[in-house]
């Protein structure tokens, strides 16, 4: 075939008659030093061989010179190649080098048949850290093990992505790699996890501190140099409509502007798919029994992870949802910001193994399920930034296991049948905004037993109402409570929020170590603000 039949081909088809000519020279007189050089020749192929894959930019050039190689060595013109070697050596190198990032070349490695264990090279720390955790299912593992697991999860994200950390320990969670020990939950392993990472230098951000990071752009292109290799020979096998099928485990992701999943073009050659996430469709529409292909999903990320405003994703019916009552191994669901859902189904609570629910600013979402007691597995619920949402369902104060619960509207007595008192029961609750809507009717001592919340450390109250009234709300703050945040306050003083007893002559006593204040009509501190009791 010729070189430029198929650029995907252009180098395994130069490396297999490469071979051809070398085996053919050497039988008419061995020449070491001569073939020395096509084995340099060999070699610099074996380097590029991903090109193609990777970009689609300034390639003509490396194909001229590429086929120029290929037709010296079909016409076996030795005159040329022996002339000719070292320049077109170079030649092939600055093309590529064009093509590939700058530690595509790397003339220190070792013979890249076997490069399976220098994937992680960048980092000469990596495998140096020795001390024993113990994990789930008493098996033990290395910081480090648990640690790389979780990187390579994340290549799930496009390149250059900047991933919020939140995000990458639900997917962490979802995908079942961290599980709650008798010491951590997963999201204190899950922040161990990013810790080690920033220490190692696999990724990057503005601080440990930082909430957003970055995969250090030259890990990812080992890593992903390194899955094109383990898997080259199932290379364009797997590309569907809108979908790249990845190994490691067996991931769709969503990439085209507009994707329809199910259907006859589907076809995963008998493979688990465990997750489908969303890298950039912005218009996803669903055929009829689209789950059928996907009963063994764990991940369903569908709504968007990036912060910007600009990734709009909106379904062409919401009937879809109807059908996620067969995907009985699913874990996390992920639906934030998507347009055009107004109901989540009542079905919705049969998901029985759902650990992570995502509906966070679903603008148009108006209802949930009426009653989701029946989903015990439930950790994380999150539904903040519904401003249409009427209504809480029954059973919130049943999820015993929950830790995450934001978005918690507060109205009238039909519509959040479950109260802050109720609550009291989930006693592994570490964080929960609260939303006071239009239509608050406030019970008395309402927000006075948030004290009794004995694991609650980050909390959030905001106000839908303008009305002073709801100011005086009389809050008595837990004791472990790390983080407060106050948004839109609708009372001129901090006082007419807090118990008496909240409020010394010293001033106003915060057992949190943070204190944020946004929006509202605050205009004024009379008192001192004691962060700490301090």
């Amino acid at each position: 075939m010729s070189i430029r039949t198929n650029k995907m081909k252009a180098v395994p088809v130069l490396l297999k008659q490469l071979m051809k000519a070398r085996s053919k020279f050497r039988e008419r007189g061995r020449d070491e030093l001569f073939d020395k050089k096509l084995e340099k020749l060999r070699l610099d192929l074996n380097k590029i061989k991903d090109v193609f894959v990777r970009v689609k930019k300034k390639e003509e050039e490396l194909l001229d010179t590429l086929a120029e190689v290929y037709n010296h060595l079909r016409k076996l013109d030795r005159r040329k190649l022996d002339e000719g070697m070292d320049g077109m050596c170079q030649r092939i190198r600055d093309s590529a080098h064009n093509l590939l990032p700058n530690d595509g070349f790397d003339d220190s490695s070792k013979d890249e048949d076997h490069i399976g264990g220098q994937i992680f090279h960048s980092s000469q720390e990596l495998w140096k850290a020795r001390d024993k955790i113990r994990y789930p299912g008493n098996h033990y593992y290395t910081p480090d093990h648990l640690s790389i697991t979780c990187l390579w999860s994340l290549l799930v994200f496009p390149e250059n992505a900047v991933i919020r950390k939140r995000i990458a320990i639900n997917l962490w969670i979802g995908e079942g790699l961290l599980e709650n020990t008798k010491n951590k939950t997963t999201e204190k392993l899950g922040e161990d996890v990013i810790s080690d990472l920033f220490q190692l230098n696999l990724i990057e951000g503005k601080s440990l501190l930082a909430n957003k990071f970055q995969i250090l752009p030259s890990v990812r292109h080992q890593m992903e140099s390194y899955l094109l290799k383990e898997n080259a020979e199932h290379r364009g096998q797997y590309f569907i409509p809108g979908i790249y099928l990845q190994k490691r485990p067996w991931r769709l992701q969503l990439e085209r502007r507009k994707v329809t999943l199910g259907g006859d073009d589907w076809y995963f050659g008998g493979r688990t798919i465990g997750t489908v996430f969303n890298n950039g469709a912005s218009y996803l529409n669903f055929r009829p029994q689209w789950v059928t292909e996907l009963m063994n999903l764990e991940v369903l990320q569908l709504g968007g992870w990036q912060d910007s405003a600009l990734h709009h994703i909106e379904v062409g019916s919401q009937e879809f949802l109807k059908d996620m009552r067969y995907l009985e191994e699913l874990k996390y669901l992920s639906l934030r910001g998507i347009s055009r859902i107004f109901e989540l189904p009542s079905s919705t609570a049969e998901l029985e193994k759902l650990l992570i629910l995502d509906v966070k600013a679903c603008h148009n979402l108006e209802r949930l399920p009426d009653d989701i007691s029946s989903m015990k597995s439930l950790t994380h619920l999150i539904m903040s930034d519904c401003c249409l949402l009427e209504g809480m369902p029954k059973g919130i104060e049943k999820l015993t296991n929950m830790r995450v619960l934001k978005g918690l509207l507060i109205s009238t007595s039909e519509k959040t049948p479950c109260r802050i008192s109720d609550l009291v029961k989930l006693r592994k609750l570490r964080r929960l905004s609260i939303r006071i809507g239009s239509e608050a009717e406030m019970r008395d001592g309402e927000f006075e037993g948030l004290e009794d919340f004995s694991a609650l450390e980050k909390l959030k109250i905001s106000w839908s109402v303008s009305d002073p009234k709801y100011a005086n709300i009389n809050v008595a703050l837990p004791l472990r409570l790390k983080k407060l945040h106050l948004e839109c306050f609708p009372g001129k003083s901090l006082e007419e929020c807090f118990m008496p007893r909240q409020v010394g002559h010293g001033g106003i006593i915060f057992t949190s170590r943070e204190l944020n204040i946004t929006g509202g009509k605050l205009e004024n501190m009379k008192k001192k603000i004691l962060i700490g009791g301090t």
